[in-house]
């Protein structure tokens, strides 16, 4: 893989724009974008990433490799501290970015930010219909009264985020969303 221009490494294409279409304004040259998928595995988007060879299995071993310069991703809501809710898978993609020293950032509207939650262990966490792991399609793949947690979301703490960029500015902790 050649490495002359920066790698970012995604969890959703719509968490880009912000940060790619800085780069873009700079007159720099465009950087490689792979996209992570992170959504539940029903979502159609999933199935057409891994035909186009973008399974989520293979992007933690180029992140392991060090091809991946940074890790950019959205959220759903954030945390007066920080802490940071969004997709499941969030959390586990910020953990492997801070193992291998990959920077990790979050790209945002400022109004995803709410001050009246201290922490992450505020915002309520959806649980998905326990059907979408129960089977796939019409095919039961458990018995219908087996025990599910199918969390909709998973907090990333704010320890594991570089910064946080919205239309307003770029936020680095400790945080003060004030602008």
């Amino acid at each position: 893989m050649s490495r002359s221009r920066k790698l970012y490494l995604t969890g959703s294409r719509s968490d880009i724009h912000v940060p790619m279409r800085e780069v873009a304004l700079s007159g720099g040259e465009p950087p490689l974008v792979l996209y992570d998928t992170s959504g539940p595995y029903t979502d159609p988007d999933a199935h057409t990433d891994i035909k186009r060879g973008l399974s989520p299995l293979r992007l933690p071993w180029v992140m392991a490799r060090g091809d991946v310069d940074l890790v950019v991703t959205g959220a759903d809501r954030i945390a007066a501290n920080g802490d940071t809710a969004n997709k499941i898978g969030t959390y586990s993609l910020a953990v492997l970015a801070a193992h291998h020293r990959v920077p990790f950032y979050i790209a945002a509207p400022f109004s995803t930010i709410d001050p009246t939650l201290a922490s992450g262990a505020e915002i309520p966490i959806e649980e998905r219909d326990a059907s979408e792991v129960r089977r796939v399609g019409a095919q039961p793949t458990a018995p219908g009264e087996s025990p599910v947690f199918n969390p909709a979301f998973d907090v990333t703490p704010a320890g594991l985020i570089a910064a946080i960029i919205t239309e307003r500015g770029v936020f680095r902790a400790p945080y003060s969303f004030r602008r």
